[in-house]
């Protein structure tokens, strides 16, 4: 399933929508920070408070969950420094020591090695997503894995035996990433799988014998293929021969080397998780949900498998003990979805995060057998008292022809004060989801006195096959009357003023969102961030290394050579001047997923109806942005403009 090709990251921790560091080829000024929170009280006598930009990102993003050999230490990245770097966090709770001090590219950690204090991280240059690997050494010097132009590397895994990993890489061939075998000692490598026939690979067994690959036929139809490599001239085999449309995707393979857990959806509207059975051939049902089952891994040694379940835009976590095929369980933990469990090599202790919408992520540990867990991180901003912020309602509405579309309504405290503005909030994809969880910007939005609705319009996922495939070949047609409908949706609710809706997104939801100002006139304001304006355009210039689901994407979004008029019919930049009410529009200079051109020229067509809108670029940033400093520039925009306009 392909449909998230086309992401936003606005919607996850490290890739916050921000926009700073930026050229400004509008006249409007910045807005000037507030020196202090607002006291602000409610008609009932319940005082709260309203936070500035700089207060709410004061908060510290973190991710990664790498346990080391001595299992002693985490490996993290978090953006303390104001850009991504690598940290490692002592279990114990003493202070975390900084590993990377890069001041201009985002570091991303992958790996500790199994034996040291080595480890794997990537970077790109400026967003431009052509993402290297990495190794620093025990002295601190950092390798480059993947020297080259051009090219896009990612680590695969570890082999059992620690002395290899496998990655992949494009240089051969801009258009299919092969797998390569890597010693630990001197990084010398040998290609493994030399990848001609446009499969993606997806994972490789932990003794290195078998690679599973997939191929898409369309975007609601795959299959699975093995390879093995112990066999002389190995060819892909066939593992899910099928009839009609199915998808199959990869999890894992067991850490025995004998099963491969796959998700299929072959059985009913969601994804199940499968056991393939490497010796016989045959399938067995791993875990099965009422809704889609996300993904399954294992503990290092094994004992554990963990399963994600997209329970209503929510992960719910099983851990399941294999050796007594029972649920883990766990202390009380504090509120919020778990998150990112890892377990150390005996799996005596794992760490996790904990997230919830009015709370960043916090990594925490717990020793296995004890009654106690230990917070690692302290990612909040201890200024913003959670009790200021808002956590989301799951709510439903019905669209044009009946459907019920979901979305997560978030209600401002002014609210109980008086009628307040509100705004759309379109995610990614085409099928991506919005989903409970931090995310500064919304809440400084929603702080600040508007009403945000995070609607999952027709086609995005975790709803079941059916709902996720409504939009195909008609984006820009009914999944953009549900955002008209979302629209008079809010207009039921007696504390939402009625007249002062907008609409904002990122990606595809900034397509939506020029769709809705140019195509509609419902919306008294549009913030299209890095949108698709032109999908011939954006059809025609996708990167090369998304050649293995090119077809999945035509039949999802259309073939520019043989739609093109529908394409054209679709795509906002030929009808600017029917856009009649203000827009922002922002972009990075360095997105190869919606390139600059495309906002460059959305903004002219928009201007020459005579209509008002802003425009940001962002030199140094790509297709979702990760510089603190952008954060803060961001949302100090979207208030001014929404201020002034909504």
């Amino acid at each position: 399933m392909l449909k998230t090709l086309i992401t936003t990251a606005i919607t996850t921790a490290i890739m916050a929508v921000a926009l700073g560091g930026c050229s400004n080829s509008s006249n409007s000024n910045d807005v000037k920070p507030q020196a202090d929170p607002i006291d602000l009280v409610a008609s009932n006598s319940v005082a709260f408070e309203t936070y500035n930009a700089e207060e709410f990102y004061k908060t510290t993003s973190v991710f990664g969950s790498s346990i080391n050999h001595l299992g002693n230490a985490v490996l993290v990245s978090n953006d303390k420094s104001g850009i991504f770097n690598a940290y490692r966090v002592s279990v114990d709770g003493s202070p975390s020591k900084q590993l990377t001090f890069s001041t201009k590219e985002s570091v991303f950690v992958e790996s500790w090695f199994p034996k040291d204090e080595r480890f794997l991280y990537s970077a790109d240059k400026g967003g431009d997503e052509l993402n290297h690997l990495y190794v620093q050494e025990l002295d601190g010097t950092d390798v480059d894995l993947t020297p080259g132009e051009g090219l896009k590397a990612s680590v695969m895994s570890w082999h059992e035996d620690e002395q290899s990993f496998f990655v992949v890489t494009n240089e051969r061939d801009a258009k299919y990433f092969d797998v390569y075998q890597y010693n630990t000692e001197d990084y010398s490598r040998q290609l493994v799988f030399k990848n001609d026939s446009g499969f993606s690979v997806e994972s490789v067994s932990p003794n290195g014998r078998f690679i599973a690959l997939s191929k898409s036929h369309s975007n609601s139809n795959s299959d699975l293929y093995l390879i093995d490599l112990r066999l002389k001239m190995a060819k892909p085999r066939l593992l899910t021969e099928h009839s009609g449309d199915v998808s199959y995707s990869v999890d894992t393979f067991s850490k025995d080397n004998k099963r491969l857990l796959y998700a299929t959806d072959e059985f009913g509207e969601f994804n199940q998780s499968w056991a393939y059975d490497l010796a016989t051939g045959e399938s067995t049902l791993s875990y099965k949900a009422d809704w889609d089952v996300s993904f399954s891994y294992f503990s290092k040694d094994g004992r554990f498998q963990i399963t994600g379940v997209n329970a209503d835009a929510q992960t719910q976590l099983i851990i399941t003990d294999l050796t007594t095929n029972s649920e883990l369980q766990l202390p009380t933990l504090p509120s919020g979805d778990l998150r990112g469990v890892n377990f150390s090599d005996d799996s005596s202790s794992m760490v996790f995060y904990i997230n919830s919408d009015t709370s960043p992520s916090n990594l925490y540990t717990h020793k296995l057998g004890t009654d106690s867990i230990l917070r690692l991180t302290n990612s909040g901003n201890p200024n913003i008292k959670e009790q200021n912020l808002v956590t989301g309602e799951v709510v439903r509405f019905k669209s044009f022809d009946g459907l019920e579309i979901p979305a997560i309504l978030y209600k401002p405290k002014q609210a109980n004060m008086k009628k307040v503005p509100a705004l759309i909030y379109i995610h990614g994809g085409p099928g991506g989801q919005s989903r409970k969880g931090y995310s500064a910007t919304v809440q400084h939005l929603v702080n600040n006195g508007y009403a945000i609705i995070k609607i999952n319009n027709r086609g995005s996922s975790g709803y079941g096959k059916t709902f996720f495939h409504l939009d195909d070949k008609r984006h820009g047609e009914d999944d953009l009357q549900d955002v008209v409908y979302n629209k008079k949706y809010l207009q039921t609710l007696d504390w939402v003023d009625a007249d002062k809706i907008g609409v904002m997104g990122g990606s595809y939801g900034g397509y939506l969102t020029m769709a809705a100002m140019a195509f509609t006139d419902e919306f008294k304001v549009g913030i299209n961030i890095f949108g698709v304006t032109n999908w011939v355009r954006t059809l025609e210039s996708i990167p090369p290394y998304w050649e293995a689901f090119r077809k999945s994407l035509y039949d999802e979004l259309g073939d520019p050579t043989t739609d093109k008029e529908r394409l054209h019919n679709i795509s906002p930049v030929f009808f600017g001047e029917q856009v009649k009410s203000p827009v922002l529009v922002v972009q990075g200079a360095n997105d190869p997923r919606v390139l600059k051109i495309e906002s460059d020229e959305m903004v002219e067509s928009i201007r020459s109806g005579g209509t008002y809108v802003d425009y940001l670029v962002f030199d140094d940033e790509g297709h979702g942005f990760s510089k603190k400093a952008n954060r803060i520039s961001a949302s100090n925009k979207y208030l001014e403009f929404l201020n002034t306009y909504l």
